[in-house]
């Protein structure tokens, strides 16, 4: 009947504006909530078949969605590592609660930005009881290759507040030795002067030590040196190098020769030094065809790029996000050591993801696969530290938004009220 078809239209008209009121209320209650995304809901006609001449009302089906693609503007803070995303990405993170209870397989979830501060174990967590997940970085900071379509990598980010060490394991040799010395031992027949290069190292209790290179030339050819590495116990590793002096390639290294040359390998330029304590110590000297560490050249006695690995004993200081993802720690020492790599997630349809609390989400058929990308990288923005993203929710667009809900809804409500008034006269006819 098409007076009762009315009615249902505007009672589906009633049900479908409620819906919108809804999310217009969870909106402007949320407005001022960091990484929030705005809800809204959409209405879409029903039509139902009519008999000839006849019109049956179908009414209004609504259909309520979040928009998380939408982005909302970065506040500064004073916390570096309140983490927010510039462009497409999320934050994987976990709760508190399932950190706490040891569960083997943590529950994955997404969110757009968070205020994460260590609690009492060290987890970096929000005050909602959100737990940062992250890559955990190898001993001198460099991050393992991890599958990028599964969490299964993934921890809970925890920072060791205690004294941390780091020991030494690679050192490299940006040397020039002048080729002027090794003449002048050659000319007088006997090896030349030593010059002497410490290098500071550290062992595995984080104590500082000295590693001493001595290099003399043997005044045997004027391109020939004996290499002597020596710690506090001795003389450790001997070598003798040969640099090349032909026409175009003059001060490259040519060969490894010497007591210990077995320790060195031609193909990554590294000599295999065992420390008196039986650690081992790599050291870069360079492949031969080289200019990159050691070379011989008509100059002074050069130490121009010496660099080491490992860290003395330190105390955390302060942590901090960089663009790419690498969380860093910060000793009082001066030494910065990536501990954790932030991947960003990254589905297919974003808005389809399901909504839970806290501003977070889970993955969904509808949103597609996951998959894990650095910061920066593909499709993802890079991260910011310092930073928060605002809620998404547009004040004056919602209120302008209820009062027509409000209309509308007073509409709808008439529509009732009128049929009930003609039901009412059809009613009086029987009288």
């Amino acid at each position: 009947m098409t007076i009762s078809s009315s009615l249902n239209a505007g009672v589906s008209g009633l049900f479908a504006n409620a819906s919108r009121l809804a999310t217009i209320s969870d909106n402007i209650a949320n407005s001022e909530t960091y990484g929030y995304k705005r809800a809204d809901t959409e209405f879409s006609s029903l039509v139902t078949a009519d008999a000839p001449g006849v019109y049956t009302a179908g009414g209004v089906r609504m259909t309520s969605f979040r928009a998380v693609e939408a982005k909302g503007g970065l506040v500064n803070s004073d916390n570096p590592t309140d983490i927010s995303v510039a462009g497409k990405g999320m934050l994987p993170v976990t709760t508190l609660a399932a950190v706490k209870a040891g569960n083997t397989t943590l529950p994955f979830l997404m969110t757009a930005t968070g205020s994460f501060r260590p609690d009492e174990n060290g987890y970096l967590t929000t005050p909602s009881g959100l737990v940062l997940l992250g890559w955990k970085a190898n001993p001198d900071g460099t991050i393992p290759s991890n599958p990028r379509d599964s969490t299964s990598a993934l921890e809970p980010v925890q920072i060791n507040a205690g004294l941390s060490a780091t020991p030494t394991t690679r050192i490299s040799l940006g040397v020039n030795l002048p080729a002027t010395a090794a003449q002048e031992a050659v000319a007088a027949g006997t090896p030349g002067d030593t010059i002497t290069q410490p290098i500071e190292y550290f062992d595995n209790l984080g104590a500082s030590q000295t590693l001493t290179v001595a290099y003399t030339p043997t005044g045997a050819v004027d391109n020939e040196w004996d290499i002597d590495i020596s710690d506090s116990g001795g003389v450790i590793s001997s070598i003798t190098v040969t640099f090349d002096d032909t026409a175009g390639n003059g001060g490259e290294l040519l060969s490894v020769a010497g007591a210990d040359a077995a320790d060195y390998d031609a193909t990554t330029g590294i000599l295999t030094v065992t420390l008196s304590s039986g650690d081992s110590i790599s050291v870069d000297i360079g492949r031969p065809g080289d200019k990159d560490n050691l070379t011989q050249l008509a100059d002074d006695f050069a130490p121009f790029k010496v660099t080491k690995d490992g860290t003395p004993v330190g105390t955390l200081v302060d942590t901090r996000v960089d663009e790419n993802g690498n969380l860093s720690a910060i000793y009082n020492t001066g030494f910065t050591q990536v501990i954790y790599k932030i991947p960003l997630a990254v589905v297919a349809n974003f808005n389809g993801l399901q909504a839970d609390d806290n501003q977070t989400f889970r993955v969904t058929a509808e949103s597609g696969d996951l998959y894990l990308w650095d910061p920066g990288d593909g499709p993802t923005g890079a991260m910011i530290g310092y930073a928060l993203e605002e809620s998404t929710t547009d004040v004056a667009a919602e209120l302008t938004a209820l009062i027509k809900t409000q209309r509308a809804y007073s509409s709808n409500a008439k529509i009732i009220q009128t049929v009930d008034e003609m039901l009412q006269e059809t009613t009086n006819l029987k009288r």
